[in-house]
Parts: C-alpha cells; structure tokens; sequence
C-alpha cells in the first residue's frame, strides 16, 4: 500500500490534532491517509487536518502495532540505552527522530537509594506554540519508563537556547535533504 492510498478507519479511536494538540474522536467509515508512520504512531490527514493517532488504535486503520521492542539491557541502565529509546519518538510533521532534530538537551539518569533509576530529560521543540508538547512528552515517558531500572522519569519543556536548524545531527539532514 502506497501512503497516499486512502484507508477507511475501522472503528472509531482518538486521535490528536497536530499542531494544537486537541484530542478528538475520529469516527469508523472516515477516510483518513497517513503521511508518517513511525515509531508506533501514526500521523494521518483527515478532513485537510494532520492528526496524530497511536500504535494503540492502530487497528483502526487496519494496522498492527510498530512498537519498537524493547532490548533487554545487559547490565546497568546507560544514558546510549536511553538514548536508544528516545530514537523511536518522532515529531508528528517531521520524519526524523526527537534525538536526531536535536531536541533533546540533556538527559540524567540519577540512581534511587531504594533502587532502580530516576531519568531526567531537557527537550525543547521546534516551535515553542506547537500543542504537541505535551504528547511528545508522555511519548517519552512512557517509552523510558519501560526500560528495565526505571522508577521514574521527568521530561521538562525547555525554550533556552530556542531550537534551530543548526541542532540537526548530520543523519537528519540527510534525510531531509539539506545536505
């Protein structure tokens, strides 16, 4: 299937709007097209909108789920382990990973005296108006937290310094053709 093929959604499933971040229901029979599917979500257009739905509904578009299967680590939690997670959270407009847009500032991962880990990650986004913060955020966590040795995570929104096209890896360029 070709990704501008139409696909008619099989049950209703939310789904959120891209860029304001609105969650909304959209509705079984409603013809949607995906324009990205990565990292287990998928972004759609629907009615002329973007809307971002997740691996969890992915069966409403006639999908299976793309979760990235985690990796059972081999020793202590690392910030590369980490790391590697954070390579399958995508942007919603962009098709480049959060680690490769250089969004991600920085990233602690502090031992717990009751065991197992606390990450801490400084992220910003490419437009500090996006409604897609805070998606993008529970995206994150809820990956890191399934890292085995994750107790908690604390994703922060940071604007300072404010993104820009200077922090893509070279691997980002590429691939969107700014090379």
């Amino acid at each position: 299937m070709t990704a501008d093929e139409p696909i008619v959604l099989k049950r209703d499933c939310e789904g959120i709007m891209i860029p304001s971040g609105e969650r909304v229901t959209l509705h079984a029979g409603q013809t949607v097209m995906i324009t990205q599917a990565l990292g287990g979500s998928f972004t759609v257009i629907i009615n002329g909108n973007m809307a971002r739905i997740d691996a969890a509904n992915a069966d409403a578009l006639g999908k299976e789920s793309t979760v990235p299967a985690n990796v059972e680590p081999t020793g202590p939690l690392t910030e590369e382990m980490v790391y590697n997670v954070l390579r399958t959270c995508y942007d919603p407009e962009i098709p480049v990973n959060i680690v490769d847009l250089g969004l991600v500032y920085d990233l602690v991962i502090t031992a717990l005296p009751e065991g197992g880990n606390r990450v801490d990650i400084k992220m910003t986004l490419t437009a500090p108006g996006c409604g897609m913060g805070p998606v993008l955020q529970a995206d994150i966590a809820q990956k890191v937290n399934a890292l085995p040795g994750v107790k908690a995570v604390d994703v922060v929104l940071v604007w300072d310094p404010p993104w820009s096209r200077e922090m893509l890896s070279e691997t980002a360029k590429l691939e969107l053709g700014l090379l």
